[in-house]
């Protein structure tokens, strides 16, 4: 396990055991980026719940699977985005129109890409998925 990018480490993680269809997989370290990325997933029916287990080091958390990703991944270099900028970058990382989402990080919060154009505000590509 690289720790040079967890978020990187907890999509795969996430990403590999969809493919193994289990029923749950663990991520750790948890960190705040990595709960808010999966609040946003969990928001879209990507993933069942998940919890925060302190373990009295860097924290985990065990992630419900429900088998709705086909793929996802991390966004890098974390692409600046203007709010009239996200279609160029759904037309490369995702495989049609209005399917699967990307993750952004804004000045209000992390938010998938079609609330970022709702409020009409740019920010930083984080992760994709579908």
């Amino acid at each position: 396990m690289s720790l040079m990018d967890p978020l990187a480490d907890a999509l795969t993680n996430i990403r590999n055991n969809e493919l193994q269809v289990n029923d749950s997989c663990v991520i750790s370290p948890a960190s705040k980026l990595i709960g808010q990325v999966l609040s946003t997933m969990q928001k879209e029916n990507y993933i069942g719940n998940f919890e925060y287990v302190d373990d009295n080091r860097a924290g985990k958390f065990i992630v419900e699977l429900e088998g709705n990703i086909n793929k996802c991944g991390v966004i890098k270099p974390r692409h600046a985005v203007k709010k009239d900028e996200f279609e160029k970058f759904e037309k490369r990382y995702l495989p049609a129109k209005n399917f699967g989402i990307l993750i952004v990080t804004t000045p209000e919060g992390i938010m998938t890409h079609y609330e970022a154009k709702e409020r009409g505000i740019g920010g930083r590509l984080l992760a994709y998925m579908y």
